[in-house]
């Protein structure tokens, strides 16, 4: 069965949230779902995952699935909004140990949240399959952006998550905790050893300013032809060299601070406080250097 796809892409954090469903029994997955913040007020809104709702409906699907590719840092997710509105059982890569067990120490989180995964309704393995309907997901491993990123191939699709841009942006950084450019450069050259015509689906789409417009698919074809940091002819220590060159240069992302210690929480809101506000905490100067744009 072909699995049908449309796609939430959130302009303000560059994120494709795809939802994949099986359109004779109703059954959907939203992978990688986003939760609006204002940085600057303080502020959660829920339009993007409001739009996703909107789309869920208008097909008449049972949300069956959440899927995280890993705990971003770019964006919060909208997991438990989500699962709230419209039901489904949030899942993600059980390597999310390491990274809750990292960003604890960093938070400083008290014993109130356990890095046991628990916060999450399911962890994934490698080579585990799951069902969405009647289609049939399988989970890829592919650290290297960090050491819990997962893919979901569903027949000639895969769904990569930050592990690849479109061909004109290139590939993820590797300089998060956990990350590694070598492990990621296997993770990659692993999904470009699939059919050339297997379809791509990202995360992210950064497009180089004014030159086009957001493209979140891509081919493995086009990708062994035509990535500026990955194409066929380029090897691995070329690309640790580059990648680790690059990173160096890089921004902290804006959101990563109110964002992985939402998501390392499966998207979940710290409780409130007795004054009924909900706090988000902001260690200073712990994140290494600032880096130059």
């Amino acid at each position: 069965m072909q699995a049908l796809i449309e796609t939430v892409f959130d302009t303000a954090t560059g994120t494709a949230t795809h939802v994949v469903y099986d359109r004779r029994n109703g059954y959907a997955a939203v992978i990688d779902p986003v939760l609006d913040y204002d940085a600057k007020a303080g502020r959660i809104r829920t339009t993007n995952a409001d739009r996703v709702l909107a789309l869920l409906a208008s097909h008449g699907l049972t949300l069956q699935w959440i899927l995280e590719t890993h705990a971003h840092a770019d964006h919060l997710s909208a997991a438990q909004y989500l699962k709230q509105q419209a039901g489904g059982r949030v899942a993600i890569g059980e390597n999310i140990l390491a990274v809750q067990q990292t960003f604890k120490r960093l938070f400083n989180l008290g014993d109130d949240f356990n890095p046991d995964g628990t916060q999450f309704d399911q962890l994934l393995a490698a080579d585990e399959v799951i069902t969405i309907g009647e289609l049939h997901a399988e989970v890829l491993a592919v650290p290297g952006h960090t050491a819990a990123d997962i893919a979901f191939q569903i027949g000639d699709i895969v769904f990569v998550g930050d592990t690849l841009f479109m061909p004109d942006v290139g590939t993820a950084r590797c300089d998060f905790p956990g990350g590694d450019a070598r492990v990621l450069y296997q993770s990659i050259r692993k999904l470009l050893d699939l059919p050339a015509e297997t379809r791509l689906l990202l995360c992210h789409d950064y497009p180089p300013a004014q030159q086009r417009a957001p493209v979140w698919e891509s081919t493995v074809g086009a990708q062994r032809a035509a990535n500026i940091h990955v194409r066929d002819g380029i090897g691995e220590d070329e690309f640790v060299a580059m990648r680790n060159q690059r990173d160096m240069t890089l921004d902290v992302p804006l959101l990563i601070l109110p964002a992985v210690q939402v998501n390392i929480r499966a998207g979940s809101l710290p409780q409130a406080e007795s004054n009924g506000v909900q706090y988000l905490k902001i260690p200073l100067n712990a994140l290494g250097r600032s880096r130059a744009g």
